[in-house]
């Protein structure tokens, strides 16, 4: 029994010379204060978009989903840009060799000023983005958080959050709304092929759907496994604490999305700190053995605001179809599989 545990002490020890980090914690790196996280893998680094800046996007780099460096700016508007402020929720798609960052912004409109999608381009995930197309299409309403999903087909698909508002919502007489469209794009992302589709609305209890802040589905991430079309997707209003994921599954892109019964897979836990765990995006371990859903969470449970903080935790698809997240977590976790050791 001794030996063994002179062994064990001594596996540890080397492993902590050399700085190999046997486990992680959420929130993971604590200088990234994040909202909306986006995770694009390329060329075994991880690249983190994410809200966090009022003139663009600034990003920061990872080989491990762990420890994240920041880079600085991705894009970052001009006076002649025509988005001026509010710049949520960046993405970026690797697409036909080039780089293609979705966004919204406000800016004005023939219908007014508003929030609308933006297209920007580059030829390196790290940037500089140009805008390629902003706004993406205005069709007289404010439209939010945009995701672009390619099929194995290589057709490339357009979802996005269209919201609005009822009342003085501001004076809690009124609310919020917010609900998933989608739409089959041009191969060059810029033009619609038909008229946008209905994909989500709130109906779950789980979704506030008597909420006096926001009725919204919001967030959401697509993607094909095991023959199934999967929507991750937030609802209720960002700055409360039931803030959540949930999914739902379909058998083509655009066709009628069943939401799981088993919703919300990632809620608040306010005896361990976590609340308004969402607004999600999906991403592999770097020896693509396990899933990992990233998500950001309010950095001040007491007090929840548009200040969060970035989480990942471990992704699970059921043999039977179904789908759940190991989290939220606030304790030590085993690091994603295939990570590369750590510098000393």
């Amino acid at each position: 029994m001794k030996v063994v545990l002179i062994v064990i002490i001594l596996q540890v020890s080397t492993l902590a010379m050399f700085g190999q980090e046997l486990n992680y914690t959420n929130p993971v790196s604590d200088s990234v204060f994040a909202a909306d996280p986006y995770v694009l893998f390329q060329n075994g680094i991880y690249y983190l978009y994410a809200t966090n800046a009022g003139d663009g996007f600034k990003y920061w780099t990872s080989k491990n989903l762990v420890d994240w460096e920041d880079q600085g700016y991705a894009f970052q508007k001009t006076d002649s840009s025509w988005g001026q402020r509010s710049f949520w929720a960046p993405e970026v798609l690797a697409y036909r060799d080039k780089f293609y960052l979705i966004y919204s912004a406000y800016g004005e409109t023939m219908f007014g000023g508003g929030l609308r999608l933006c297209l920007a381009v580059a030829d390196r995930p790290e940037g500089p983005f140009i805008d390629l197309q902003a706004p993406l299409f205005d069709l007289g309403f404010s439209c939010i958080d945009g995701h672009l999903f390619v099929d194995t087909d290589d057709k490339p698909y357009l979802y996005y959050e269209m919201v609005g508002a009822v009342g003085e919502h501001w004076k809690e007489k009124g609310y919020l709304w917010g609900v998933i469209m989608g739409v089959e794009l041009s191969g060059d992302l810029l033009r619609m092929q038909h008229e946008p589709i209905l994909c989500m609305y709130v109906d779950q209890e789980w979704e506030g759907p008597k909420s006096m802040k926001a009725r919204s589905t919001e967030g959401m991430t697509v993607m094909k496994h095991g023959g199934m079309y999967y929507m991750t997707y937030s609802a209720n209003h960002y700055a409360d604490p039931n803030y959540g994921v949930g999914y739902a599954t379909c058998d083509r892109p655009l066709g009628l999305w069943v939401k799981s019964e088993n919703n919300p897979i990632l809620s608040q836990d306010l005896s361990i700190g976590v609340s308004g765990p969402g607004h999600n995006s999906i991403i592999s371990s770097p020896d693509r053995k396990e899933w990992f859903m990233v998500y950001h969470t309010h950095a001040n449970p007491e007090k929840p605001s548009g200040k969060r903080v970035l989480n990942i935790d471990r992704m699970i698809f059921h043999m039977d179809g179904t789908l759940s997240i190991d989290g939220p977590t606030r304790t030590p976790q085993p690091m994603p599989s295939g990570s590369p050791e750590k510098k000393k």
